[in-house]
């Protein structure tokens, strides 16, 4: 089995179905171990209206889906911040095929986008808990760094120069 990557618009049914897996999963994981309880379906529905992902579109984003054996299994979006620097985002590989080099393979795909819109350094956060996505990040060469946003659930930062 093999995994492909390719440009998907956020607004597509395949982007949203798999913004919504994303969300879901990550949403539940919060709120199940600050509080006891998955996240409620009214905020779910709420939270992922209003990020539909229109920052991920060309000239200055990019949503990349990628799907192992052709199937949708996961996203990454890459957002040029500044002439210099890009941000990574919604990393996602479906809990289906993890385990499998997806994540990998999405991040270099992101890393190749994100020099194509001229960046030489890659930003980005997350929690705390998303501990194999931190695992991830340092396995590629990401170091953790001083944080760079305010962001409500961001808790580690890291930064990786493009070559």
């Amino acid at each position: 089995m093999t995994w492909t990557v390719t440009p998907e618009p956020p607004d597509s049914s395949v982007a949203a179905a798999l913004w919504r897996a994303y969300y879901t999963e990550v949403s539940d994981r919060y709120y199940l171990l600050h509080e006891g309880h998955r996240t409620d379906p009214a905020e779910l529905e709420r939270e992922i209206a209003a990020d539909a992902g229109a920052e991920l579109t060309p000239p200055k984003g990019q949503l990349l889906i990628a799907r192992y054996a052709g199937e949708p299994a996961g996203s990454v979006g890459v957002r040029l911040l500044d002439a210099d620097t890009a941000e990574l985002t919604r990393v996602f590989v479906h809990e289906s095929v993890r385990g499998k080099g997806g994540g990998r393979v999405l991040v270099r795909a992101a890393e190749d986008t994100a020099r194509a819109f001229g960046a030489t350094r890659l930003i980005l956060d997350t929690r705390h808990d998303l501990v194999e996505a931190r695992a991830l990040y340092t396995h590629l060469g990401y170091e953790e760094t001083a944080p760079h946003n305010d962001g409500v659930y961001a808790e580690h930062w890291f930064s990786k120069t493009l070559r």
